[in-house]
């Protein structure tokens, strides 16, 4: 059958940077699927992962390796024959638990595999061993089996020679030999056809080494441009800041405003208290008229004033939409404020006229 998947899963990938050994460096932009191959031929465990038709991660599960937990969304293991420490950052808690778990699983699966196959190695070297140190005197021809050449064009036997010739004591060590010959060439072959595989696979890491290097190249200038990228942002916070400043500066301002319009609503009410208690109304007419100017007046530039603040208000950030809406509610009481006073002045001339 091969090579087969027998569980993916998707993650971010590193590996810890060989010049410090404590920092991470991606390996993956996006998350990419990683996952545990099981070869039948071999017997092996694998963790895959590529990256388009990269691959970055090629590690042999061995039973001395160990997955570790570091945080609730990533784990690492240590690949002594890569040389390395392979890192893996997974969307949630639920997927690190699940890969850790195969992890134990298939690294069991190894032990288990590793120690089945040294069992068979010490069964089959043990007969081997014994037919070596067994009754065997002389060695093993065609001739002592099956005769000489001579031996075999006599037709006629001897008068004391038995009908049929009994096999020779070499016969059953030398049949017990070829089969041991015969598994040994079978593992010959197994071995031979492993090697080949291992010649291919040190190849590809060979090629992926190079690959690795012009993409660590390639890293170390994404955290270059990163970098800048930070200070940019930095620089953005700083504005930001001044920004936040200026809107404190501007809702002072309008807490300001907001006091001297609470002033003049109680100049107002003084000013109508006085027109009930006046004995000149004409005095207080022409002193209302002329506060009055000067309210619309000062409405006036309160209201280019409110303008100004608005244009400037519509270059802050959306956050500023609830001051905006404040200032809005403020133009109403302004609205509000200037239509009382148009009432007062119109009450003002009509008692003018009553009296």
């Amino acid at each position: 059958m091969g090579e087969q998947p027998i569980f993916s899963t998707r993650a971010h990938v590193f590996q810890i940077d060989p010049n410090t050994k404590k920092n991470w460096v991606p390996t993956s932009k996006h998350a990419v699927t990683v996952s545990y191959f099981y070869d039948s031929t071999r017997n092996v465990y694998r963790i895959i992962s590529l990256d388009g038709s990269k691959a970055i991660i090629n590690s042999t599960i061995s039973p001395n390796m160990t997955f570790t937990k570091t945080s609730q969304k990533f784990g690492q293991w240590a690949d002594s024959r890569a040389n390395t420490v392979y890192g893996l950052g997974f969307s949630s808690e639920h997927h690190l638990s699940k890969f850790a778990e195969k992890f134990q699983e298939f690294k069991e699966a190894a032990r288990l595999a590793k120690e089945k196959s040294q069992e068979k190695m010490e069964l089959t070297s043990t007969p081997s061993q014994e037919s070596a140190g067994g009754d065997i005197q002389s060695p093993l021809t065609p001739e002592s089996i099956n005769g000489t050449d001579d031996e075999r064009t006599i037709p006629e036997v001897t008068q004391n020679s038995e009908p049929r010739a009994e096999p020779t004591q070499n016969a059953l060590p030398f049949t017990h030999s070829s089969a041991i010959n015969k598994h040994w060439e079978a593992e010959l072959a197994t071995l031979k056809g492993n090697n080949a595989k291992l010649t291919a696979a040190l190849l590809e890491s060979t090629a992926n080494v190079k690959q690795w290097k012009q993409q660590l190249a390639a890293y170390q200038e994404e955290a270059e441009r990163l970098h800048k990228r930070v200070s940019e942002l930095e620089c953005m916070s700083n504005q930001a800041n001044a920004v936040q400043s200026h809107k404190s500066e501007l809702n002072q301002k309008i807490q300001e405003l907001e006091t001297t319009l609470k002033k003049k609503e109680e100049e107002i009410e003084r000013l109508k208290e006085e027109v009930e208690h006046a004995k000149d109304l004409q005095d207080q007419k022409d002193s209302l008229s002329q506060k009055l100017q000067e309210v619309e007046t000062h409405n006036k530039e309160m209201e280019g004033q409110l303008s100004d603040f608005e244009q400037r208000l519509e270059k802050s950030q959306t956050e500023q939409d609830t001051f905006r809406n404040n200032l809005k509610t403020l133009l109403e009481i302004l609205d509000g404020k200037i239509f009382e006073l148009t009432e007062l002045r119109d009450n003002l001339a009509k008692l003018i006229e009553c009296s």
